[in-house]
């Protein structure tokens, strides 16, 4: 079976545990993945760090991963959500990855930037200062100014697809209601500015490579973490749409 990568985002994590009690980055979907018989990596990097930073410890997290994999099985798929899809994109670029990668696919990966993260730099950074006292505490917080639109538009200028990788992407949108509360002031910055979006990324700005389709969820149910209680049409398990997701990437990779 192909071996599967899975790559978080900003503030994300392999997994979180108190006593007997884990929290899964990628809920249920690492478990599903296994059980199908993928030999899985399921990354750990830097939070906050640069895109750099975290491509590199990427790289790092996969070499030692694929040293566990049978000889004959060296390409893996890489699966991104948000941020990680910047990361490994620099990583196949710049860091002599891309004959170890057979399929990048994206999870609203804000591949030209966001908004909010231009709305952060100039209200909680320049106004407030928050980003010069996060540096004075010694805190990395790179990935803030690294989504941000313009750095963006120079990462692309830079950071272009590598060939014999497929790329694929995965947008998502929610209306306003159906995000959670703590979501809606991202969200609306956001709608203003790139229309459709899944409250921390918009349509326009996941599309990437061959677009797989836009997905009914916010950007955290998107990793099958639902936030919001829906009491009329629940949108239920998004791991329905992962599985036929990877399974038409892997369809077009035989």
């Amino acid at each position: 079976m192909l071996p599967i990568v899975l790559h978080h985002g900003l503030f994300g994590f392999a997994d979180l545990g108190l006593g007997p009690v884990r929290i899964h980055y990628f809920r249920g979907i690492d478990k599903a993945l296994a059980d199908r018989g993928h030999p899985l990596l399921v990354s750990r990097v830097h939070p906050t760090g640069s895109i750099e930073l975290r491509a590199r410890q990427l790289k790092e997290n996969i070499l030692r991963g694929l040293k566990s994999i049978d000889a004959s099985r060296k390409k893996v798929f890489i699966i991104a959500h948000s941020m990680g899809g910047l990361d490994a994109r620099y990583m196949m670029s710049k860091l002599g990855m891309d004959d170890q990668v057979a399929a990048l696919m994206t999870i609203s990966t804000p591949h030209r930037g966001s908004p909010y993260a231009d709305w952060c730099i100039e209200n909680l950074g320049k106004k407030l200062g928050g980003l010069k006292l996060m540096k004075f505490l010694g805190l990395d917080v790179e990935a803030i100014h690294d989504l941000t639109i313009e750095r963006c538009k120079r990462f692309n200028r830079i950071i272009k697809n590598v060939p014999g990788v497929q790329y694929y992407s995965i947008s998502a949108a929610r209306p306003w209601n159906r995000v959670p509360p703590f979501a809606l002031h991202p969200f609306r910055v956001i709608e203003a500015a790139e229309g459709e979006n899944d409250c921390l990324v918009s349509v326009k700005s996941a599309i990437w490579g061959e677009h797989l389709g836009t997905w009914p969820a916010d950007h955290f149910h998107v990793v099958n973490h639902r936030l919001v209680l829906e009491i009329t049409k629940p949108t239920g398990s998004i791991l329905p749409l992962w599985m036929k997701a990877i399974d038409q990437v892997i369809s077009r990779l035989a």
